[in-house]
């Protein structure tokens, strides 16, 4: 983003730089209302996979696999820095990290209610947790920490949420395909 000019932003978009200016004040606001919309794209694109599944930990699996889909994560590191100097730069992150953790926090507790999990530890501790603990390893991936392929970050981010939840989050139906499928292929079965 620091590279990033907003005649290069203009040219992208098909219009002039003026017309950018006359939108958003200058990049940082260009910044904070793209991670905005790249959120509410996401959370859009939820939608209609969560109710499809049957389960708050199946949602809540979900809701992990597809922050972990696309290991890019340049925009949320630019506003972390963005944060550190901007007022709103930090309302931008606290609300789009409030969101996150109240999405996670929803699912949670609804898997207690069910009974589907063992702790009885507040739903927004166990949001906390884990959010910090996917920005922590997706920061570390971002870098290119060889330690944190986006495969081991799925893995370890799963693995701690159940920690947290005392029990595990049960695997998606395209996961179940793809395992009954391998040990198909190895002449097991599931």
């Amino acid at each position: 983003m620091a590279a990033t000019r907003i005649s290069d932003v203009a040219v992208r978009a098909g219009t002039s730089p003026p017309a950018v200016l006359y939108w958003f004040d200058g990049r940082d606001q260009l910044l904070n209302e793209a991670l905005g919309f790249s959120e509410d794209r996401f959370y859009d694109s939820l939608t209609e996979r969560l109710a499809g599944l049957s389960s708050p930990g199946e949602r809540l699996r979900l809701l992990f696999e597809a922050s972990i889909a696309d290991p890019d994560w340049t925009l949320w590191m630019e506003l972390w820095t963005h944060a550190l100097r901007d007022g709103r730069g930090q309302e931008t992150r606290q609300r789009l990290d409030d969101r996150w953790r109240r999405e996670i926090a929803t699912h949670v507790r609804d898997g207690q209610e069910a009974g589907e999990f063992d702790s009885d530890r507040d739903p927004g501790e166990v949001a906390l947790l884990a959010a910090s603990l996917l920005d922590g390893l997706a920061l570390q991936a971002t870098l290119g920490d060889p330690e944190v392929e986006p495969e081991r970050l799925h893995q370890l981010t799963i693995e701690a949420v159940e920690r947290f939840l005392g029990g595990a989050l049960p695997k998606l139906a395209d996961e179940r395909d793809d395992r009954e499928h391998e040990m198909l292929a190895e002449g097991g079965s599931g």
